[in-house]
């Protein structure tokens, strides 16, 4: 089993015919290094496809996923890149409304 200890959210698209190492090459440029247990997400224009990148401490894996229906909800946030957490990658993963996740969905009386 892969180890994953924190998930990066790029909202930058990424051009899904890209492989491992220019995979590689954009996490760097987009992320400044690619740290050991952290996986980095992207989508394509369309959010309809995303690609995962996770190093392992040793090498690098490389997982695409696609949406037969429907969008990922992927962020327009002003930020090029945001942390996410384990419930709001789960629910990122399956097309969900994930900013909803968290500290985020949090209703507090004022």
């Amino acid at each position: 089993m892969i180890q994953v200890d924190a998930w990066w959210l790029s909202t930058q698209p990424l051009d899904m015919r890209v492989g491992t190492e220019a995979a590689l090459a954009r996490v760097v440029q987009v992320f400044g290094q690619a740290h050991p247990h952290h996986a980095y997400l992207f989508a394509n224009r369309r959010a309809n496809r995303m690609k995962v990148l996770v190093h392992d401490g040793i090498g690098v894996w490389l997982a695409a996923r696609r949406l037969n229906i429907g969008k990922f909800t992927w962020s327009s946030d002003a930020a090029s890149t945001l942390p996410l957490s384990r419930a709001q990658f789960d629910a990122l993963v399956l097309g969900l409304p994930w900013q909803r996740i968290g500290e985020a969905g949090i209703i507090r009386v004022i």
